[in-house]
């Protein structure tokens, strides 16, 4: 019933395109409104609707814009709701029908706290109970506006952006590259069996871990081992003394296979076949359509953009009080701009030649690639260090997103070999996993978010905004390919 619903519905609403941007408002509204969300199909709704916008030519940046509109007043209504029925939120209907969802909802907010606003936009089943069960716990509504804000900001492009580009493909009549399904499939299985090992070699390095103590127990055998196990230990009282195992294994590692994909690359023709196919296989896949959205994402792994990210977070951190915290993050940044520039003009390897305007420094490693692996990969483990072993790689998975979105632009765009890319993460990785080694033993206290803290996130986020509309234009330009 609801599909033919859906269908009747985009059928009129593809004969009257004026009402879209109101149709997109009442989707993302329903779609977050308390219980509504469990009841309507709100993500099919909203997904026909952004297919329609893709299809008229609506600007993303307004479909985005109207989604977040309606996201954020359905989940400003459903706190508010939850607020008046503070102590009987249970027995008042419709919430009295939906107790599981309900009592799951508050586990979720009491485990998480503020920050479930954000991550409970992505759970499906809580999605529309969270605002509510806030509202009824008493979180004030200044900190409330604060989280929802940022959550449908990320919320709308996750849930509007598929089918507006698939809206966009059916118009421009775009033909994908062959076999385009079994390389993301081969990609995507790849990229998995990556995430699996990784994830397992933090496992084995772990505390409670055989391999850990096995390490321990022949460090602590000689002298010069155990005064390097004991000055690189966490001083926090809680986490006793722990050595960064995980770090270390990881800043070696990288750092090893850094040189041999450097020698290999630099030295060989190996890998020149495997650039080439990537290259064609991306200048396949460019369409003036997704233009914009891939210059939009790599000009988050600009230099500039990266630079003051890193200012923004080494002032917040010496503000307040974590000084030991703001040197290793401004060290990192001095690291990876010294590093990246050093091999770009020492090694001098030629860009791909396919934009009128491609950058003039060298090729190899990719700035972009080692410049947002150390800024998302830092702050993936200052979070995971203040949350449960158990729910780390759930924080790691989503800070690797911009990692994969900036590295594939790239690519995308012409502007760097595949060695370029994957070098760039191995010297980012191996950074981070130096730089987390070595904060370690000045790591005494946990680091918290406040107010002030929000504020500087916020102020982040207007600038990069900024950025991006200030920038785009000549971006544009200069990354426009040359004709065939």
């Amino acid at each position: 019933m609801f599909t033919d619903w859906i269908q009747t519905f985009s059928g009129w609403l593809s004969d009257h395109p004026g009402w879209l941007a109101i149709a997109l408002v009442a989707a993302a509204f329903i779609e977050s409104l308390a219980i509504a969300g469990l009841i309507v199909p709100g993500v099919a709704l909203l997904f026909a609707i952004a297919v329609l916008a893709g299809e008229t030519g609506m600007p993303v940046w307004q479909a985005l814009g109207w989604t977040t509109i309606g996201a954020v007043a359905g989940d400003n209504i459903s706190f508010w709701i939850g607020r008046a029925c503070t102590g009987q939120l249970h027995r008042v209907w419709p919430f009295s029908r939906f107790p599981a969802v309900l009592d799951r909802g508050e586990q979720f907010f009491h485990k998480h706290g503020g920050i479930s606003v954000v991550i409970g936009r992505f759970v499906g089943p809580i999605r529309p109970v969270i605002p509510v069960v806030a509202g009824a716990f008493g979180m004030s509504g200044n900190r409330f506006l604060v989280f929802n804000l940022a959550s449908a900001v990320a919320w709308a492009p996750v849930y509007v952006l598929p089918g507006f580009l698939v809206g966009s493909a059916i118009a421009h009549q775009i033909q994908l590259p062959a076999h385009l399904y079994l390389i993301l499939a081969v990609g995507s299985a790849i990229l998995a069996a990556l995430y699996l090992l990784f994830f397992r070699l933090q496992w084995q390095l772990d505390t409670r871990s055989r391999a850990y103590s096995r390490v321990g127990e022949w460090m602590t055998r000689y002298n010069t081992t155990h005064r390097f196990w004991r000055l690189l230990s966490s001083q926090r009282p809680d986490h006793g003394g722990e050595f960064p195992l995980a770090s270390l294994a990881l800043a070696v590692g990288s750092a090893v296979l850094f040189v041999i994909w450097s020698t290999v690359t630099v030295s060989t023709d190996l890998l020149q076949p495997l650039n080439q196919q990537t290259l064609m296989f991306f200048s396949t896949l460019r369409q003036p359509l997704f233009d914009p959205l891939a210059i939009g994402i790599t000009l988050l792994g600009n230099t500039a953009v990266l630079v003051f990210s890193t200012s923004i977070v080494t002032l917040l951190l010496a503000f307040r009080g974590y000084y030991a915290a703001a040197v290793h993050v401004l060290g990192a940044c001095i690291m990876t701009l010294a590093l990246v520039w050093g091999l770009k003009y020492g090694l001098d390897i030629m860009r791909p030649q396919v934009n009128l305007h491609p950058p003039l420094s060298g090729a190899f490693p990719s700035g972009h690639a080692a410049g947002i692996t150390v800024l998302a990969g830092l702050s993936a483990s200052f979070v995971a260090r203040e949350v449960r072993s158990r729910m780390r790689w759930q924080v790691y998975s989503l800070f690797s997103i911009p990692i994969l979105l900036v590295s594939m632009s790239r690519l995308y765009l012409g502007v760097h070999w595949l060695t370029d890319v994957i070098g760039g993460i191995l010297l980012g990785l191996a950074i981070c996993g130096t730089i987390r080694a070595s904060f370690s033993r000045f790591d005494q206290t946990h680091l918290s978010v406040d107010l002030f803290s929000k504020l500087a996130g916020l102020f982040w986020l207007a600038s990069v905004a900024g950025y991006l509309i200030l920038t785009g234009p000549d971006a544009l330009a200069a990354y426009t390919p040359r004709p065939l």
